[in-house]
C-alpha cells in the first residue's frame, strides 16, 4: 500500500467486491431463481460500456443491532447514469441480497444523490425496485429516509421523466415511491404492495399470499402498473420502448423519426351502420397514427378508455379514445381517472393529445354513483381544461351529455375539433331526446288514441336528421370541421405542425385544488 502500483491493486480490489457484495453464492441462487442481478439488469437495459456508476463502495455506518458487523459495499443498491439508445438517462437498481434491499440511511443518501442529479441534468430516471421496505435495524433515520425520498419524488415529478420496474417483492415505506413515478412496470413473480401476507395475516386475520395481494395481475387490474412484462430483459426491452416515447424533460420534445404511413382508406368503412353495432377502436387508430408506433398503457384496466403512446407522421402524441367494445364506450369512475391521469402526464412533457371520441355518455347507476362517481371523475374535466399542449378531437360517433365534454370537446379547450359525418352529438341518443324533448306531443297522442309508437318512430328519425348530426354542431362552430374518415390522418398532421408551439398564458396562482 505504500506504493501506487498497490494502491491500484487495493482499488481494483475494491471494484471487484462491488461485483457480488453478498459473495458469488448470492449472485447464483438469483440466477438459479431466473433472475438478474440488480447490476446486471443495470447493464442490460444501458447501452454497451455507458454505465458510470456512482457511490460504489458506499457502506452503511450504523453500530444498531450490530450492523457494524456487516457492512458490504454498495449499500443495497447500484446507482449511476448511462445512455439508452443514445439518450442519458440516471438509474437506480436495488439490490435484494444485501439486506433484503432495505433502504437504510446510505441506501437512501445513494437513491437522493442519483434523483438530484437527474433533475439537474434534466434526463429520465429509471427506478429498479427489488426492497422489502425501510431498514428497521437503523430505526427511524431509514423511516425519516423515506419520506424525503416521497419528496424528492413529488419535486421531479413533471420535471424529467420517472419510469419505475417492480422487479422483486417491493413492501412497506418502499411501495410508494415507484407508485408515485410516471410510468410503472411490475415483472412476473414480483410483488408491490404496503402490508406482507404474514401482517395481514396477523392483524386482520386474512389468509392471503403474495400474489393476492400485489401480484402482476392484482396491478395491472387496479392500474398501479401501467406494463407488464414476461422477466427482466423484456421489462427492460420495455423502459426502452417508453423512453422513446417521452422527452428527456419537461422543456424538450419527443424526439421525432421517420414517420411511415398507415391504410387511411378503411377509414371510411370502420363504423358500423348501426348506431348500436361494437366495432374496436383500434381499427380506427390503426388508420390514424404511424404503423407499429402505439404503446398501450394499463390495457387491463379500466378497458373503456384506451390510453396510449404514438407517433403521427414521426411526431409523438398521446391517444386517448373511448373503447365501444368495452362498455359500449360508456365512461366510469375508473376510466376517467385514468385518463386524467395520462393527460397530466402528457401536458406535463409537451405531448400533444389527441381525443378519439364515442361514448354514450357516463355509466349510470347505483354503484357508481355510491363509488363516487363525480368526485372521481372530475379531474379528467379539470386535467383536460388545464392541458396546455396541443389538444384535437376527432369525434367518430357518439358525443353524448357529460362524456362528449370531458373528452376534448371545445368548450372545454380543445383547439381542433373534427367530426367524421358518423358523429352523434347531443345530450343524449335520439329515442331518450324525444322522450324529453317531445313528452308532452307524444301524451297529448295517447289522449287521442293516435298510434304512438308511429309518432315516436317518426320524431326519432326527425330528431337523428335535425339535432343529432354533426352539421348542427358544426353550425355553431363547436365542430372546426366535418371530415371524411380517410382525411383524419392528413388533418391531424396539420393541425399537430400548428400547434408545436402552443403557449397558454399560466394563470397567477400556486396550483389548482382538484377533487383527486
Amino acid at each position: 500500500m505504500s506504493t501506487t502500483v498497490g494502491k491500484l491493486q487495493d482499488l481494483r480490489n475494491r471494484l471487484t467486491e462491488t461485483l457480488a457484495p453478498s459473495g458469488e453464492d448470492a449472485v447464483t441462487a438469483v440466477h438459479d431463481a431466473g433472475r438478474l442481478t440488480a447490476r446486471e439488469r443495470v447493464t442490460t437495459l444501458l447501452d454497451p460500456g455507458s454505465f458510470v456508476e456512482i457511490d460504489a463502495l458506499a457502506r452503511h455506518r450504523s453500530n444498531s443491532f450490530n450492523l457494524d458487523r456487516e457492512r458490504p459495499v454498495t449499500d443495497g443498491v447500484v446507482t449511476g447514469y448511462g445512455t439508452v439508445d443514445g439518450r442519458q438517462v440516471c438509474v437506480f437498481s436495488q439490490d435484494a441480497t444485501v439486506f433484503d434491499g432495505t433502504v437504510g440511511e446510505t441506501h437512501g443518501e445513494k437513491l437522493i444523490k442519483v434523483m438530484e442529479l437527474a433533475e439537474r441534468a434534466g434526463v429520465p430516471l429509471i427506478g429498479i425496485h427489488d426492497s422489502s421496505g425501510a431498514r428497521v435495524k437503523e430505526g427511524v433515520a431509514s423511516l425519516g429516509m423515506s419520506a424525503k425520498l416521497y419528496r424528492l419524488r413529488s419535486r421531479i415529478s413533471g420535471v424529467v421523466p420517472q419510469i419505475s420496474v417492480i422487479a422483486g417483492p417491493t413492501a412497506g415505506t418502499e411501495a410508494h415511491q415507484p407508485v408515485l413515478a410516471d410510468i410503472v412496470i411490475a415483472v412476473e413473480g414480483a410483488h408491490l404492495y404496503l402490508t406482507d401476507p404474514d401482517i395481514t395475516r396477523s392483524v386482520i386475520g386474512e389468509e392471503v399470499d403474495a400474489d393476492e395481494l400485489g401480484g402482476v395481475t392484482v396491478l395491472a387490474g387496479n392500474g398501479t402498473s401501467h406494463l407488464t412484462a414476461a422477466d427482466d430483459t423484456a421489462a427492460l426491452d420495455l423502459v426502452h420502448d417508453v423512453l422513446a416515447q417521452l422527452p428527456s424533460n419537461n422543456r424538450a420534445l419527443v424526439p421525432a423519426v421517420e414517420p411511415s404511413d398507415p391504410d387511411t382508406a378503411a377509414l371510411d368503412t370502420v363504423i358500423p351502420d348501426s348506431p348500436l353495432a361494437g366495432y374496436d377502436i383500434l381499427d380506427v387508430l390503426a388508420g390514424t397514427v404511424d404503423p407499429g408506433s402505439l404503446l398501450e398503457l394499463s390495457a387491463d384496466h379500466a378497458g373503456n378508455v384506451l390510453t396510449a403512446f404514438a407517433r403521427i407522421d414521426g411526431r409523438g402524441v398521446g391517444i386517448v379514445a373511448d373503447q365501444p367494445a368495452v362498455l359500449a364506450g360508456a365512461l366510469d369512475a375508473a376510466s376517467a381517472a385514468k385518463a386524467a391521469r395520462f393527460i397530466r402526464m402528457c401536458d406535463a412533457f409537451n405531448i400533444p393529445l389527441v381525443f378519439v371520441v364515442d361514448s354514450p355518455g357516463f355509466l349510470p347507476g347505483v354503484n357508481e354513483e355510491r363509488s363516487g362517481l363525480l368526485r372521481r371523475s372530475a379531474p379528467l374535466f379539470a386535467a383536460v381544461a388545464e392541458a396546455s399542449v396541443g389538444v384535437l378531437t376527432v369525434v367518430v360517433r357518439k358525443a353524448f351529455g357529460s362524456a362528449y365534454v370531458a373528452m376534448g370537446s371545445k368548450g372545454l379547450g380543445a383547439d381542433l375539433v373534427l367530426a367524421w359525418p358518423t358523429a352523434r352529438i347531443s345530450h343524449a341518443d335520439a329515442a331518450n331526446t324525444v322522450t324529453v324533448v317531445h313528452d308532452d306531443t307524444l301524451a297529448k297522442a295517447a289522449r287521442k288514441r293516435r298510434d304512438v309508437e308511429a309518432l315516436r318512430r317518426q320524431l326519432t328519425e326527425e330528431i337523428e336528421d335535425t339535432l343529432l348530426t354533426p352539421y348542427a354542431a358544426a353550425a355553431r362552430g363547436l365542430v372546426d370541421a366535418v371530415i371524411a374518415p380517410s382525411e383524419t390522418r392528413r388533418r391531424l398532421i396539420d393541425g399537430l405542425a400548428l400547434l408545436e408551439r402552443k403557449v397558454v398564458p399560466a394563470p397567477d396562482r400556486k396550483h389548482g385544488n382538484l377533487p383527486l
